[in-house]
């Protein structure tokens, strides 16, 4: 084997340990594997950076910006708004409907886009009515990927495939050319989500302990010298009657009791960590004279039994995003930083972690860090909430109450622009490409989006992604890695039939994308497959296109797609139902794929 080669392959395998660890994250790794590459000659300086020109790269970019002017102008909203109606279904029918929705929209707008939205509608629909939300999470989360392999725009990872394809002289997909394909396997989808669900986290309505973790906050606060409750034992008050409030900690003189027992009598300035419901705070707070213990004015009452708020403070929920900065920060640690005049108060911790109250309990909560999935309780003022989409990688849950009116010109001219990018994109007038780069000019012309908002935006770590794993693609190509792995692989296969080839690639690539990015894993794989293609003198876009499903179709882990990691938090799910769930549905898609592709050959 070429030294070359090996170089390539170690590499690789640093890179994948890297992203399953998630020691860095993903924009600094794409850095380093840029630099390895470049200090290891495997490209030269101008290949190693040739990612960021790449027009899969550009087109992303361009794709990632429409969302945001759509979101910025309220379109996104009025589909949320819109969706809601479906409320008064039964639950049976509403999984393969939101399904079906999900994906439709998934096909043309960011799946990890449609995601958060339908966490918000399921959420206020599931506190409303008294269902499950993990028996839709899932189900949306899966309906979006499946969705956004139906067109070519509708995931980065077909976009990328379908680029990586042209540099090697296959020619370019057409935007529905592996439509059908799609339509097929999201019909399975639909059908095995639906009967799957039944099997998902049920929220059991007698039972505070079964989901107390996703719908309580854990706040600390301190009695004021005007509470009624000083003096009395807990037992005489509803905080041991309340089943929307648990004390989990009592502070006092340094000390720190940890479930604090039924006899202790309450003192002035005691502070208290409280696991509360956030509809019940402030009545709480304000019922019992207890103030948010806030660090900034310990003297000042930002809420208490007699006075009410001092000042218009309004409390947001946020959820942090993977690759999200402030993964890994405590609330002190955030306190610390600029947080765009936010203020942050509260902590909700992501529900599959299991045990979470007793954890709480021997940890500080101030010192609890922030994981993905997990979500802040922000207080500021409400002219200053707009500065909050300046910060990456969160989702503010309740926008919707805070943005100004947006004139309905505006949503029908950016719905409009959106449109034609798909039109022209579509009837191959233009290419993906330039359509997109039409659709932002139509936006800046228009004044629908600002280019300095949009900077703030902008999911950078996806493009840094991109910009370093795609000269890695051409790293393996220089030193020929790809064609000895395709050379391995036809030896070990040799005297199989295309399929049974065709089939160990897409199972390949779907392993490898359930614990790395769908991104990286195809950027790996193209560049084998048209080997293996090639090699065998079969139709080189068979091979492409299992590569282009296997690479998307993540859903064993909750880790290889992103929506996956934002509902598996949010859903209560624990790592056996993807495994299971997940497990079940990738298995039936590979084998249907697997025929229906091997067809072409």
């Amino acid at each position: 084997m070429d030294l070359q080669i090996i170089l390539v392959f170690i590499v690789i395998g640093i890179s994948i340990i890297l992203f399953v660890t998630e020691l860095f994250s993903v924009d600094k790794i794409a850095f380093f594997i840029i630099v390895a590459l470049v200090l290891m000659k495997l490209t030269t300086p101008e290949e190693a950076i040739s990612g960021f020109a790449n027009p899969a790269t550009i087109t992303i970019l361009t794709l990632m910006i429409l969302a945001i002017g759509l979101e910025e102008n309220g379109v996104i909203q009025l589909l949320s708004d819109s969706i809601k109606k479906l409320k008064i279904l039964p639950l049976i029918l509403l999984i393969p409907i939101f399904m079906l929705i999900s994906a439709s929209i998934s096909a043309f707008i960011s799946t990890t886009a449609v995601v958060i939205i339908f966490i918000k509608i399921v959420t206020q629909l599931s506190e409303k009515y008294g269902f499950s939300r993990s028996r839709l999470l899932m189900p949306i989360s899966f309906a979006g990927i499946l969705g956004g392999s139906c067109t070519l725009m509708g995931t980065s990872t077909n976009l990328l495939v379908n680029a990586i394809s042209k540099n090697k002289g296959v020619e370019a997909f057409s935007f529905f050319e592996f439509t059908w394909y799609g339509v097929i396997f999201l019909c399975i989808g639909i059908v095995i989500m639906t009967i799957a669900a039944q099997f998902l986290p049920k929220k059991k309505q007698n039972n505070i302990s079964s989901y107390y973790v996703f719908d309580s906050y854990v706040f600390t606060v301190k009695v004021s010298k005007d509470s009624p409750l000083i003096g009395q034992q807990f037992r005489n008050y509803e905080i041991f009657t309340n089943d929307d409030v648990h004390v989990l900690k009592l502070l006092r003189d340094n000390q720190v009791i940890n479930n604090p027992g039924k006899y202790i009598k309450v003192a002035a300035e005691d502070q208290l960590v409280l696991m509360c419901n956030l509809d019940n705070f402030q009545p709480f707070l304000k019922k019992n004279g207890f103030v948010i213990h806030d660090s900034r004015h310990e003297n000042q009452l930002i809420i208490s039994s007699t006075k009410g708020a001092i000042k218009e403070m309004k409390y947001i929920e946020t959820l942090i995003l993977p690759g999200s900065n402030l993964i890994g920060k405590t609330l002190n640690e955030l306190r610390n930083i600029s947080f765009q005049g936010a203020y942050p108060i509260a902590i909700k911790k992501r529900s599959n972690v299991r045990n979470t109250r007793e954890r709480l309990l021997r940890k500080n909560i101030e010192e609890i860090n922030l994981k993905p999935g997990d979500r802040v309780l922000l207080e500021m003022e409400r002219e200053k909430i707009p500065d909050l989409y300046k910060i990456q990688n969160i989702a503010i849950l309740n926008e919707h109450e805070f943005k100004p009116d947006i004139p309905r010109h505006k949503k029908n001219l950016a719905f409009l622009i959106l449109l034609s990018v798909i039109v022209l994109a579509a009837t191959n007038t233009v290419s993906i490409l330039t359509s997109s780069l039409i659709g932002v000019a139509a936006m800046l012309i228009t004044n629908i989006i600002r280019l300095e908002n949009i900077y703030q935006k902008i999911n950078w770590q996806i493009i840094f992604l991109l910009a370093g794993m795609i000269p890695l693609g051409i790293a393996m190509s220089n030193s020929g890695a790809d064609q000895w792995i395709s050379t391995q692989l036809l030896n070990l296969l040799n005297g199989q039939t295309p399929m049974i080839i065709l089939g160990t690639l897409f199972g390949m690539t779907m392993l490898l994308s359930g614990f790395i990015s769908n991104n990286a894993t195809a950027i790996i794989m193209t560049p084998i497959a048209i080997a293996l293609a090639t090699g065998l003198n079969l139709d080189t876009k068979a091979f492409i296109l299992a590569v282009l499903f296997g690479s998307n179709f993540s859903f064993f882990t909750p880790v290889g797609y992103q929506t996956n990691t934002l509902i598996y938090g949010t859903g209560a799910y624990k790592f056996k139902h993807f495994l299971v769930i997940g497990g079940i549905l990738s298995i039936v898609l590979w084998v249907v794929g697997t025929l229906l592709l091997s067809m072409e050959l």
